[in-house]
């Protein structure tokens, strides 16, 4: 599992240095811009195929002043370091993306196009010379390890991942190699070419503190898909059968644990709703409480920001409230739903919540 003392530590090995702080570390940590911040997450999300997170990423990254074609080529440079099917899933999310907010009127600026290539020098000759230029080394000496078992690999790397792709000038170098460490870092596994690649960072003219921030950030992505959304430590009562029909968005189980009676008038459940999942709007006529058991996610009311849950927490809903409730993108969310005074009907179902609508929540 990746931790940040993880990271820190491919971060000083790196670097040849001592370990750091972390009083220092998060003293100089904040030095990428946004823009850099976005194409961390945007890549790292892509590479994890997490496209629920990767909407807003995407959307923060547009909004921070990425272009189109920078966006579309950052995602196009990841599938070198983890696939084709990867990459064109986060270009099908880029395309929903940019479809919603030109649904919303939000003009996008598409930005430069790829300068055609000169190709005048043989293809090899031109991936050593991108890479002399981005590790700063002459690239003449004979094969070594793995060039000189499967020298085929050196060929492919050199005229297409240094040539073929390092070229496009949409990107620079820095921005390139921004992409690459995020990937690595987020597949894992891969911590030699990490090595390599933060050292490349550093002849770009990258610093420490922003690598450092790069790491910390993928590591916090990491960190939240290995320890949060499996969690069902809040499972008091069993989980239940796995909820069928239209009315949830995702996956969600139900155990009934009071079933409703003309003695009583209410009905109790626990709910759980795996990351990303929720209800539709929907509204009950006799009202009902939330008690939060486990996990965090959302409550909204029709009209209203969201509020965010945690465990502990109560949610009294009034009677006829237009509302719906689920998990975060992370985590999975435990909660006892009570429906009271059911004499006066049943729940009515509404219309689903768009991933738009998930996806651009605010918080209240």
């Amino acid at each position: 599992m990746y931790n940040r003392r993880f990271f820190l530590a491919i971060v000083a090995t790196c670097f040849f240095a001592c370990s750091l702080s972390a009083q220092n570390e998060m003293s100089s940590i904040q030095t990428l811009t946004e823009g850099q911040r976005s194409i961390i997450l945007i890549s790292a999300y892509t590479a994890k195929g997490e496209l629920q997170d990767l909407k807003p990423a995407l959307n923060k990254g547009l909004d921070a002043g990425l272009t189109v074609n920078e966006i579309r080529e950052v995602i196009v440079h990841l599938y070198a370091y983890c696939g084709f099917p990867r990459s064109i899933r986060g270009l099908q999310t880029l395309m929903e993306v940019l479809d919603e907010r030109k649904a919303k009127g939000i003009n996008n600026n598409p930005g430069a196009e790829a300068s055609p290539i000169n190709q005048e020098a043989e293809k090899y000759e031109r991936g050593k010379k991108v890479l002399g230029e981005l590790t700063n080394a002459p690239q003449e000496k004979p094969l070594s390890g793995y060039g000189a078992f499967a020298p085929i690999i050196d060929t492919f790397l050199k005229e297409h991942l240094f040539a073929d792709i390092f070229e496009r000038d949409v990107l620079t170098y820095a921005q390139r190699e921004l992409v690459t460490i995020s990937v690595l870092s987020a597949i894992g596994k891969a911590e030699p070419m990490l090595r390599s690649h933060l050292a490349i960072c550093l002849n770009l003219g990258l610093t420490q503190d922003q690598l450092t921030e790069a790491l910390l950030i993928v590591g916090g992505i990491n960190n939240r898909a290995e320890t949060s959304k499996k969690d069902t430590s809040g499972l008091v009562f069993p989980q239940g059968d796995k909820i069928t029909g239209n009315n949830f968005n995702g996956d969600a189980w139900l155990q009934m644990l009071i079933n409703n009676d003309s003695t009583y008038n209410t009905s109790i459940g626990n709910v759980t709703f795996e990351p990303g999942a929720r209800t539709n709007w929907h509204k009950h006529p006799g009202g009902q409480i939330l008690l939060i058991t486990g996990g965090q996610g959302f409550y909204q009311e029709a009209g209203k920001s969201a509020q965010l849950l945690h465990k502990g927490d109560v949610v009294r809903i009034p009677p006829g409230a237009v509302h719906w409730h689920g998990a975060s993108a992370q985590t999975v969310l435990i909660h006892i739903a009570i429906s009271p005074n059911t004499e006066k009907g049943s729940v009515i179902w509404l219309n689903p919540v768009t991933d738009a609508e998930y996806t651009n929540i605010k918080v209240r």
